[in-house]
């Protein structure tokens, strides 16, 4: 390339463009392709301005993938996490603006006023955002954070597998009666319970549900996931990645202290509420679901429910054990061979 020639020498000429207008059917934009013999496409205004590219692979996705979670006009769902403290306003404004399909306020301590009025401001300048309010784990956090005008509200203190939230501070509620009475304090508002944290199996899923939640939030289930943050590791011959979380010094330090009602980043003023860690490479995510999936289903099959809301409203829990416990886990026996669904430890 002579880099003293002018960029219109080798840019492809108008007339040879392949252009599509913006919301052109799928049909019409494939006939093009086929036509012309490309496999990308420019997406144009009316006035001719570039605003986007379809390619081959594109259409390909979306017959691979049937079941992503898209909005009208077929694009992603994105969501996005804010906290309640100051400088938050233009974050919200600026994810707003971009399009944020659902609004996450969060905080470790929903139950406060902070949390509260930025969730009532937040709803009085934008009254059909998709809100949820969290995290909280008592029947009164849960109204408190649907009174303020939330959409959704996420449930868990301390249940997560990095969060050492209960043992610091002494403060927290076991994950299943959180949910349950977060559901039951919300009965007939409309308002859906999110479980954060717990998740170890796909059984865990079901309980949740089970429970009266319509969706969980897991993180360390797809922390040592190809897709997952982190460089992979060898240790002892084995591949892991690191995995913090949100509590953590580290974590804090780079920017979540405020999640924790913690202003000072310096590491030794910090007050952590999780640990930095590391878990066995799993692979591929899309494995990870099809597993998580596939257990939930199998759940549905034996209890007898042909939907989530039906699991929801359905199923009963019965009391066991220690001895329980034990017995429903692998007994008298020594793994040799990992099963892709059950794995104990890290």
């Amino acid at each position: 390339t002579d880099l003293n020639q002018p960029v219109s020498v080798y840019m492809t000429p108008k007339e040879r463009l392949v252009t599509v207008r913006e919301g052109e059917a799928r049909e019409v934009v494939l006939a093009k392709m086929h036509e012309k013999r490309v496999e990308k496409a420019l997406v144009v205004d009316d006035e001719f301005h570039l605003i986007g590219m379809i390619t081959v692979k594109d259409f390909q996705k979306a017959e691979r993938k049937p079941n992503a979670c898209k909005d009208e006009q077929g694009r992603l769902r994105v969501g996005a996490a804010v906290g309640a403290g100051a400088g938050n306003e233009e974050r919200v404004d600026a994810l707003v603006a971009a399009g944020v399909d659902v609004l996450l306020i969060d905080s470790s301590h929903g139950h406060s006023e902070g949390v509260l009025q930025r969730i009532r401001e937040t709803r009085a300048k934008y009254p059909d955002l998709q809100i949820i309010g969290g995290n909280v784990a008592t029947a009164a956090g849960a109204r408190a954070l649907a009174e303020a005008g939330c959409s959704a509200v996420k449930v868990g203190i301390g249940p997560g597998s990095i969060c050492t939230t209960r043992i610091v501070t002494g403060v927290g509620v076991p994950q299943i009666t959180a949910v349950a009475d977060a559901v039951e304090a919300l009965e007939g508002t409309g308002i859906p319970v999110i479980a954060d944290g717990g998740i170890r199996f796909s059984g865990d899923i079901a309980k949740a549900i089970a429970a009266g939640a319509s969706a969980v939030m897991v993180g360390s289930m797809l922390a040592g996931t190809e897709e997952s943050p982190g460089e992979i590791e060898l240790y002892q011959g084995r591949s892991y990645k690191s995995y913090r979380g949100m509590g953590s010094l580290g974590a804090m330090s780079k920017g979540s202290s405020d999640r924790y009602f913690q202003s000072d980043n310096a590491a030794d003023k910090l007050v952590p509420e999780g640990i930095e860690g590391r878990v066995a490479y799993k692979g591929r995510l899309k494995e990870i679901i099809h597993q998580q999936m596939g257990g939930l289903r199998s759940c549905m099959g034996l209890t007898g429910c042909g939907t989530i809301d039906e699991l929801r409203t359905k199923a009963e829990f019965v009391r066991i054990s220690g001895a329980g416990i034990q017995e429903s886990h692998v007994h008298d026996v020594t793994i040799t061979k990992e099963s892709p669904n059950y794995r104990l430890g890290s």
